[in-house]
This record gives structure tokens, sequence and C-alpha cells, in this order.
């Protein structure tokens, strides 16, 4: 039984020879379980994680054709929703959350699921009329295969770890997360505990910019650290995170997409958002790796935090352990509150799987990133 460590160009020569040993994280546990961390450890080289979270943080950048005569685009709207020029004559970002509200319900994440079924949208661009670009209005149909350029920018697609959202408050209060019936009569946690990308990769650090991930089925690459990320919050004695912690964004090409693995939503209160599953391998370049990735439930933890509070600290109730999440009650100040997830444990476990096939079959890069993530914190609110 060989504990020596592994470098990446190791895994890289078994990848390539179709001898790749690679297990979902939830598999890699049990195995540990049954005969030990050396035992497992001496059996796996990659252990994939996965998660399958709600995020309004995300842009559709995208990169039009040209008008004759020549638009410069001030404002633009696709199928109401309105857009920024980017690059001025060809280039338009569209946010992901937000939305027009009733009795619409419709936002960059709507827009979004249109384009991948195929369906065409309403363009409507209102130029500067300039003397090279002396058009004033364009009103046309748009569909995914008449975009030159697509890509989806999620600005925060891996964070460490969730919370747990309660509300202390009367009433319904709408969150990200979905609705909160208050005073704790329920809570919604949007992590995933051990099988989570955060909690299997304390610091995620085998990523970073250049990284290869799956998003829905498409190859993604990180492009840096993401919005809130800090890399600086508390730790468990293990270096797992106690809060959302590092934070990871990633930008993946719309042609690629998977209609059925991106889900658009639109959460009443808040405005439109999308379920993007996310799967990435984690070499086990040593047993210490190893051990981080065979935490269980039972020793991660996630915070309470009360949202009918809303500012940018809000109160907490501290911590509870996954295992509690799991179970589907969790205890705060003597409560018993029941709890859902915020995301979809099997959509997670379909986009694992695909990854873990993808690499024995040796089609899914394995490669570390040009550099790592940040080590600068990236909340840093503003005052006044």
């Amino acid at each position: 039984m060989s504990l020596a460590p592994r470098s990446e160009a190791d895994l890289q020569q078994r990848q390539r020879s179709g001898t790749l040993r690679v297990l979902a994280a939830a598999d890699f546990r049990a195995l540990v379980v049954a005969g030990g961390l050396e035992a497992a450890y001496a059996a796996t080289d990659v252990v994939v994680a996965a998660n399958a979270e709600f995020t309004d943080q995300a842009t559709l950048q995208l990169s039009l054709g040209p008008v004759d005569p020549p638009l410069r685009i001030r404002e633009a709207r696709l199928d109401g929703v309105l857009a920024q020029g980017a690059g001025g004559i060809a280039g338009l970002c569209l946010s992901i959350g937000g939305g027009l509200g009733e009795p619409l319900r419709q936002g960059g994440a709507q827009v979004l699921d249109a384009l991948l079924a195929g369906r065409e949208v309403e363009l409507t661009l209102t130029g500067e009329a300039t003397a090279s670009h002396p058009r004033r209005e364009y009103r046309g149909r748009l569909s995914l295969e008449r975009l030159g350029g697509a890509r989806l920018l999620l600005h925060r697609a891996i964070a460490e770890n969730g919370v747990v959202a309660v509300s202390s408050g009367e009433g319904v209060v709408r969150s990200p997360y979905g609705p909160l019936l208050g005073p704790y009569g329920n809570a919604l946690y949007s992590g995933a505990g051990s099988s989570s990308i955060g909690l299997t990769m304390p610091s995620l650090a085998w990523l970073g910019p250049g990284s290869p991930v799956l998003v829905a089925g498409a190859l993604g690459l990180v492009i840096g650290a993401g919005h809130g990320h800090q890399p600086g919050t508390r730790r468990l004695p293990s270096g797992h995170a106690r809060t959302p912690g590092a934070v990871a964004a990633v930008s993946v090409d719309l042609h690629g997409l998977r209609p059925d693995w991106i889900r658009a939503c639109f959460f009443e209160g808040h405005g439109s958002a999308l379920m993007v599953p996310i799967a990435v391998p984690v070499p086990l370049f040593n047993l210490a790796v190893a051990r981080q990735a065979a935490i269980g439930d039972d020793q991660l933890e996630a915070p309470v935090l009360d949202f009918s509070i809303p500012r940018r600290i809000r109160p907490g109730f501290g911590f509870v352990p996954y295992s509690q999440l799991l179970a589907g009650v969790i205890q705060v100040d003597g409560r018993r509150i029941p709890c859902a997830p915020a995301h979809s444990p099997r959509l997670a476990r379909e986009i694992g799987a695909c990854l873990i096939e993808q690499l024995r079959k040796g089609c899914f890069p394995l490669r570390g990133p040009l550099e790592p993530l940040s080590a600068r914190q990236g909340l840093i609110p503003l005052e006044g």
C-alpha cells in the first residue's frame, strides 16, 4: 500500500493510461469509514465534488453581429429586460438577477432559459446616432445560434461554505433562498455539506485562474476570485471554513450548456436567479489533502443568520452541524426548526457522475491553475 505523495504529472500520466482512480466525495468518505484513511487514499487518485446552488450574481456577455447602417448601442432590451452596452457597437451585458416582477416575472435568467431552449428573444436597440454610426433604432429577433460569442459569467460560482437562513420576524420574509416563515418557522440552507466543493477542498486550494470546472455539462474556466471572496474567514482546526469563505468566479460558453441542467427561477420579492450545477476534481496529492476530503457532516458546520433584519451584518445564532441540516431539523436557541435545502442534491450528484466519467475517459483536463486565488479580502464594505 503506497502512501507516497503524488504530483500533478503523476495523475496526468494515470489519466492518459486509463488507470486514473476517481470517486465521488461521498463514496470516498464511505471508503474511509469502511477501511480507514490510509487504505482509501492508496486506492483513490481524485475525488469529485459538486454543487448545484441558486445564484443571482451572474452576467450574460453577448456579442452581436453588425447592422447596416451601423448602430452604436446606447440602450438594449432582450424580451423587455434591460441590458448594458459592452463594447459600443457589438457587445451586451445582461444581469441574471433582478427582473420586472409581476406580472411578467422576467429577468436575465429567463432570457438565458429561452436562448438555451432554442427559442428566439426580442432584441430592441437604441443608438447614439454618431457620424460613423447614424442608425438610431433596431428591432429584431435573436437566437443563440445567431450569437457569435455568448458567455455566462458566474461572479460567485463556488463558495467554500453556505449559510442557514431563518427569520425571527412575523409572517413571511422573502429571501434569496426562498420564503422564510417566522418567527423561526423554517430554515433554508444553501450549502451541501461534505459533498460540496468548498468543504471537500478547503480554501479552494486547487482552484485559480485557468482551472477547468464542469458547468452544467460544459467546460468552464475559473477566472479569479469571485464576489465576496473572504479567504481569511474563521476556520475549524481541520482547515474547513465556518462561513462562506473563499469564492471563485467562473466563465463558460453558452453554446455548451445543457438546458436540462441549468434552471431559471424567480423568487418573490427578490427577483430572477439560476440554479447552476458545477463539479470539480479534487486531486489527492498527499495524505493531508485526503484527510480534509474525508471529513464528515457531523464535523462540518454552517452559520445561522436572521434574514428578517435587512442589514449588511445580520444577527447570527451561532453554527449548526451539517448532520443536523441533512436530517431535516436543527436546534437554534433551544428551538427545533425544520429545515430544507436551498439547492439541488440530485443535480449535484448527476453532474458529479458526469465529471467522474469524463475524467476516467481522459476527456476532461486534469490540471492546476495558472496561479492560486488571491489572498486579498474581496468583501470591503462601502461606508456612509
